[in-house]
């Protein structure tokens, strides 16, 4: 049934750049929403389980790196740019978006206000756990835990929690630790 999967949605979507590597699943439910001239490109080896959805803007472009994982009802919004790095995994109802609609001009209404939008880069071997919203970057091998909401890049090897997403912990290579997490220096640290 995968294979039938991906020939219907290369056929419903004539204008568009979509493009599946070697041995990928795509599950059921997978849903594509490409209008236009849209891209979603996808490497070797990428298993879409249940009900994944994705919809890109004309122009918008989704490309995912080999051996990554979507749990179920996994869905990215693009309309700009979306880049998943190799073996990522992305747990059940997690969304990955890259613009925030808005909302601060109270002289019009909320729905005539627009979106502000940002390319969004997700690194190697990341994690997202369940129900988290990816609206920034995040690094190399970072750990996003569940229920997260992250408005601000994550850095790489770090242990992300919380609405909005902050530093817990960092399991790199020494040295490369972010700021929020490095010991406080001077006397107020001899306390």
């Amino acid at each position: 049934m995968s294979e039938l999967r991906k020939r219907w949605v290369i056929f419903r979507h004539p204008n568009a750049d979509i493009r599946f590597g070697r041995d990928v699943y795509l599950g059921p439910g997978f849903s594509l929403d490409i209008p236009g001239s849209g891209s979603f490109l996808v490497g070797d080896n990428v298993e879409f389980r249940k009900s994944f959805r994705a919809e890109v803007s004309e122009g918008g472009r989704i490309a995912i790196g080999s051996g990554s994982r979507f749990t179920y009802y996994v869905l990215i919004q693009c309309s700009t740019t979306i880049d998943i790095g190799e073996r990522c995994i992305f747990a059940q109802s997690t969304i990955v978006l890259d613009g925030n609609h808005r909302f601060r001009d109270i002289s019009r209404p909320l729905l005539e206000q627009g979106y502000d939008f940002q390319p969004v880069r997700i690194e190697d071997d990341v994690m997202v756990s369940s129900k988290c919203t990816i609206l920034a970057d995040v690094g190399k091998r970072a750990f996003v835990g569940a229920n997260t909401v992250v408005t601000k890049p994550v850095p790489p090897y770090t242990v992300a929690v919380g609405a909005p997403a902050r530093a817990i912990d960092y399991f790199g290579p020494p040295g490369g630790d972010p700021e929020a997490l490095r010991p406080v220096e001077g006397p107020a640290a001899s306390g």
